[in-house]
C-alpha cells in the first residue's frame, strides 16, 4: 500500500509566486552623470531601476525579474535610448527603438515521484526543516 505522509508545516506552504530571475543591465559612458532604466517591467518609470556608477564610465543595475519578454529603454541625463547591448529592439510608438529582453526561467529542481518529506535530525522541535528521501514501494 502506497500512503501519502504530510507534514504540518508543508500543508500550509504559501505559494511563493512567480520564481524571479537574476538580470544585470550595464552601460559604458564616461559622461553620463546619471543613467536608468525604464520599461514595461517598471510601468516605464525610470526614477524606479537607477543604475550605479562603479567607475571609469561604467554603469550597472542588478534586479530579478519573473520569466517572460520585456521592452525597455535605458535614459542616460534624461535622453531615452535603446540599449547599445541589447540584441534584439522593436519599434515604438514614438518613432524611436525599444530594447527587447527576454528573460527565460532558470531550470527547476524536479524529484522523483516516489519521494516524501522528512525532518531533518537534531533539529528543535517547532523547527522542523524539511528534506526529501526517496521512498520505495513494493508491489
Amino acid at each position: 500500500m502506497n500512503g501519502m505522509k504530510h507534514s504540518k508545516h508543508h500543508d500550509h506552504a504559501r505559494n511563493p509566486g512567480p520564481r524571479l530571475e537574476p538580470v544585470r543591465f550595464e552601460f559604458t559612458d564616461p559622461t553620463a552623470t546619471t543613467v536608468c532604466v525604464a520599461g514595461s517591467f517598471n510601468h516605464w518609470r525610470p526614477d524606479a531601476k537607477p543604475l550605479h556608477p562603479v567607475g571609469d564610465g561604467r554603469w550597472l543595475k542588478d534586479t530579478v525579474l519573473s520569466a517572460g519578454t520585456y521592452e525597455y529603454c535605458l535614459v542616460v541625463d534624461g535622453q531615452w535610448r535603446p540599449d547599445p547591448q541589447a540584441k534584439e529592439t522593436v519599434p515604438n510608438p514614438f518613432g524611436g527603438r525599444n530594447s527587447l529582453l527576454r528573460v527565460a526561467p532558470s531550470p527547476e529542481v524536479s524529484l522523483p515521484a516516489n519521494t516524501e518529506p522528512v525532518p531533518l535530525s537534531n533539529t528543535p522541535p517547532g523547527e522542523e526543516t524539511e528534506c526529501y528521501e526517496q521512498t520505495h514501494t513494493s508491489r
